[in-house]
């Protein structure tokens, strides 16, 4: 007997999710509803589907399809709009069904507590992994799709996880140079210069950190970050200098990833800020969030709103209408130190976002052709993740901004 599916295209439906759940299962057939956003694509009601949007359907045995990525368009091309087909017409679609996918389902133990721990331990799949599937909107509970890993869970409550196959990544490798300054068979540190942007993304699909790592590491990183960004563990500024640890297996970027969300990795930064601070040492406190104005700006936003930031700040050296200062941080945030120092009044000298360079202080700039943030992460230090002995490494001032603060001395 063949299998049997009816499209429905829906226009009450809003584009807030890249993903749309089955309607209904009957007679064989599933009946599902795409987002309102494919319109724009399909020229109208009445028309065939025959142009590409990002979709990919993914039905799981027994369970509601789902739409992702590409793998319907051919699929929807074919069958036109609201059409029945005869899934054994459509050999990329048999494929998808379940081919490249991996269920776990079960029911969650006794303990219960919280989704991704309780999940964890069920599955037998990492923590980290676990939110990651999340975050995909790969996991239900009781038939409804899991949002938060956060979520307490009742002991009993039945589960799916739907574990796609490892893909080849994304990024390619490139032969880019490296400073490496630590490597074992777990992680690498390495002191990125600035300029260089750490994963692939819009405007930025190779010639990254990443695609260097791919090279050097021969594609041996932690596929907990995604296809997009293996071994990723955290970021620095594409403009910013300094060290970054990248992991190469799962239970290492696990292991970082608990240091970085219980605030215990060791950072500390070098940066030139305008004027002098006052006091010349001290703490700033404020959430970070997206600006109201600019939302590619971070900003200052009330308390519950961004997320909680404290960065420790002291004055190493005045300057020429400029001080040199060490940022130590508690937090990590996007921009948090730009953000941070922008807001008592010292931007960072060369920041084009967060602050203006002091008139008197611009011509210095542009004769050193110094077009970026002066900021340099100079210091990291964790407890190795699988060794478990503490690790410390510093970076000294890369010769941009030894030269800048040469100059501001005089």
């Amino acid at each position: 007997m063949s299998h049997r599916m009816r499209v429905i295209i829906a226009h009450d439906l809003r584009a807030t999710t890249a993903r749309s759940l089955v309607c209904g299962k009957q007679h064989g057939g599933v009946d599902f509803k795409a987002q309102a956003w494919i319109i724009g694509h399909v020229g109208g009601r009445d028309q065939p589907i025959d142009t590409p949007f990002p979709a990919r359907f993914i039905p799981s045995q027994q369970q509601p399809a789902a739409f992702f990525g590409r793998g319907a368009v051919r699929f929807l091309a074919q069958c036109g709009y609201n059409a029945t087909c005869h899934l054994d017409n459509h050999p990329q679609i048999l494929a998808a069904m379940g081919a490249n996918e991996n269920i776990i389902q079960g029911e969650i133990g006794s303990a219960g507590g919280r989704l991704d721990k309780a999940l964890a331990d069920a599955s037998g799949l990492s923590r980290e992994r676990v939110k990651a599937l999340i975050g995909e909107g790969r996991v239900t509970l009781a038939g409804k799709p899991a949002s938060q890993a956060s979520l307490k869970v009742a002991p009993g409550t039945p589960f799916l996880i739907d574990v796609p196959e490892a893909a080849p990544a994304e990024a390619v490798a490139q032969d880019l140079p490296l400073n490496v300054v630590y490597e074992d068979e777990d992680l690498i540190v390495i002191d990125k210069p600035a300029g260089l942007v750490v994963h692939p993304a819009a405007g930025n699909p190779d010639g990254t950190l990443v695609n260097a790592l791919l090279h050097h590491c021969r594609g041996q990183l932690s596929g907990i970050g995604g296809v997009a960004r293996p071994g990723i563990v955290h970021r620095i500024d594409k403009d910013t200098s300094g060290l970054l640890v990248v992991a190469k297996t799962d239970r290492a970027h696990e292991g970082l990833a608990a240091q970085f969300a219980d605030h215990s990795i060791q950072r500390s930064y070098r940066a030139v800020v305008a004027g002098r601070p006052v006091p010349p040492s001290g703490t700033v406190t404020g959430a970070i969030g997206r600006s109201n104005t600019n939302r590619k700006k971070m900003a200052l936003v009330e308390d519950g709103r961004g997320k909680h930031a404290v960065t420790h700040y002291r004055t190493l050296e005045a300057l020429k209408g400029a001080s040199l200062i060490e940022c130590r941080l508690e937090t990590g945030r996007t921009h948090q130190v730009r953000v941070h120092m922008s807001s008592i009044g010292n931007a960072l000298l060369g920041d084009p976002v967060y602050g203006r360079t002091p008139s008197a202080i611009r011509p210095l700039l542009q004769s050193l052709g110094f077009s970026r943030q002066a900021l340099h992460a100079a210091e990291l230090g964790f407890a190795h993740p699988v060794k478990k002995e503490t690790v410390h490494f510093v970076s000294p001032l890369p010769d941009d901004m030894r030269t800048l603060i040469d100059e501001l001395r005089h």
